[in-house]
């Protein structure tokens, strides 16, 4: 049972362990008026760009097979899902923030946590409050244009699993990593040699010294 006070817990700065816990895949959900044609359709124009542009290699980005026309699990509407990499993420980002004109969009990572129960210590008397977080769809998510309600109270509570999808392309978390943690701390030491001229640039802490 996690134990936690929020004013408390810092951010990781260990290079091994924010590299094992990056987020590496994500899912886009358009969201449309089932009833309302023009957004109905203005939807589907989106998805099929959205395809042609995979086929000619502006990004990998993978629509699921089926458009839902209806209200399903958590989508109060009717939506559609585009799975996404973190090797395209900014790519498919940009596009879809410059072409979804007025259609709602949201956009969630995909870890073990779609919804998790944490229990804090409130500072009165040290009383144990739950509160039920839903993290993927709710405080981890983020929206293009007006966010909907989404029914939480279907998604799961922990998966034992990353929800890994679509294998065959070798990208998000099946991806072979590129970068050994040697590797990236020769790069951050040239990124800091580079900027240390750069007045405007927030100069970073020294490494700790490993004894």
């Amino acid at each position: 049972m996690p134990i936690l006070n929020p004013a408390q817990v810092a951010p990781p700065t260990d290079l091994a362990t924010v590299v094992e816990s990056e987020i590496k895949e994500w899912h886009f959900h358009i969201y449309f008026h089932q009833t309302n044609q023009a957004e109905h359709q203005a939807a589907l124009r989106l998805r099929d760009a959205v395809l042609r542009l995979r086929r000619d290699g502006a990004f990998v980005a993978v629509p699921l097979y089926r458009v839902n026309t209806a209200p399903i699990g958590p989508h109060p509407v009717g939506s559609y899902e585009i799975w996404v990499p973190s090797e395209c993420f900014s790519s498919v980002y940009s596009y879809l923030l410059l072409n979804r004109n007025n259609l709602s969009i949201l956009v969630h990572p995909l870890t073990k946590e779609p919804r998790k129960s944490v229990h804090f210590l409130s500072t009165n008397f040290f009383a144990l409050t739950t509160y039920s977080t839903s993290r993927d769809h709710d405080i981890r998510a983020t929206w293009m244009g007006n966010p909907y309600p989404l029914d939480l109270s279907t998604l799961p509570n922990r998966a034992d699993e990353l929800p890994v999808q679509y294998t065959s392309l070798k990208l998000g978390y099946t991806a072979t990593p590129t970068m050994t943690l040697e590797m990236r701390l020769k790069l951050g030491t040239n990124v800091e040699h580079l900027l240390a001229s750069e007045k405007e640039a927030a100069k970073a802490p020294p490494r700790e010294q490993q004894h």
